[in-house]
């Protein structure tokens, strides 16, 4: 058993969030290879990806696969995963204690995942890597810090509610590809740096 499948198997039994653990019908940790280039981190499971178990399995999911066809890639060659593992109830936004609650997932997760770039979808995930920081101020932009980049954009999603958004998401991630061979240059940020402190956004 690989560490993430047994990480996978600690999720599962976890209750910590009494509420969610009532209510989902399974979790959903997460997809993907487990030495992905890209890790993209959304918000929270829907109702789809609940039944299923893989997140973004709904419009949003078929969405974020026709931006990754745009760049070459296909939903087996990233890893994706959420803030959140469970559903929230009727779909509502993670409560902070919820999002505190699955920090300790989400960071393993990400140790072992060990990506290259870590992109946000949505203002859960970039509160997490982009603490205050507005997406409508910093979507397609990117920082380097301990040998990852960190690129935050629109929640796919955004796109189905509000039309306007889909080009801007769209040329967001043509960006990607640049970014990862570095020929787009991406700023340094010193460890001891902290995120919020960060002058280049």
């Amino acid at each position: 058993m690989s560490a993430l499948t047994e990480l996978y198997r600690k999720i599962a039994a976890c209750t910590d969030c009494e509420e969610l653990a009532r209510a989902r019908t399974q979790t959903v940790p997460g997809n993907g290879p487990e030495k992905p280039q890209i890790v993209f981190i959304g918000e929270a499971p829907g109702y789809h990806e609940d039944q299923e178990g893989r997140p973004f399995v709904g419009q949003a999911g078929q969405f974020l696969e026709q931006l990754l066809n745009s760049i070459g890639l296909k939903r087996s060659d990233v890893y994706i995963c959420n803030v959140i593992k469970c559903r929230p109830p009727n779909n509502r936004d993670p409560l902070p204690v919820e999002v505190k609650n699955c920090q300790k997932w989400l960071d393993q997760q990400l140790e072992m995942l060990s990506p290259k770039m870590i992109v946000t979808l949505g203002r859960y995930s970039l509160a997490r890597f982009f603490p205050g920081e507005p997406i409508s101020k910093i979507h397609g932009k990117a920082h380097k810090q301990d040998g990852i980049i960190y690129f935050a954009m629109y929640h796919p999603a955004a796109a189905l509610h509000q039309q306007s958004l889909r080009q801007t998401i769209e040329a967001d991630m043509l960006k990607i590809p640049a970014l990862l061979t570095q020929m787009e240059p991406v700023e340094e940020v010193k460890k001891e740096d902290k995120p919020q402190q960060l002058s280049m956004f």
